[in-house]
């Protein structure tokens, strides 16, 4: 999700990890071909529309400035969607953006069960800008509802 460079994946490039770098079609700089000059895997892909994953699911979504690059193209609940369907349970996602747009994809967030939580940068100066960190759970049904008249 707006790889840009792809610098998330080269510095996990030791790591026993695969990683998918995903270039935004709207990205006002198309940098897909040196995320592949940096021998990096990865993709184009609108927001607004499913992308295929089959035959995996992934464990961790790293994105950043993706709601406020879709703001005015698609719905953030479609979205947030399509990574929910993305991801594994007990799946990670960590979001940088405007705390604004942060704090309404907390709120839909909450409601599809996620464990959700802003936090700020740890250090440098991105001005409005917040993390939000993530964890897919699994859903749990809700107890049955017991006879009041037993």
């Amino acid at each position: 999700m707006n790889a840009y460079l792809g610098g998330f994946a080269a510095a996990l490039v030791d790591d026993p990890v695969w990683v998918m770098n995903i270039v935004p079609v709207e990205a006002e700089i198309n940098t897909l071909g040196v995320v592949y000059e940096r021998g990096l895997i990865g993709a184009y892909q609108n927001w607004c529309e499913a992308m295929s994953t089959y035959p995996r699911t992934n464990d961790f979504i790293h994105g950043d400035s993706v709601f406020s690059l879709y703001k005015n193209r698609c719905d953030m609940v479609d979205i947030l969607l399509e990574m929910d369907r993305i991801l594994r349970p007990q799946g990670s996602v960590i979001l940088r953006d405007d705390v604004d747009v942060l704090m309404k994809v907390k709120s839909i967030a909450d409601e599809m069960q996620w464990d959700a939580r802003i936090t700020d940068h740890e250090e440098g100066s991105y001005g409005r800008q917040k993390i939000l960190v993530a964890v897919k759970e699994y859903w749990t049904a809700p107890p049955p509802e017991r006879n009041q008249h037993s």
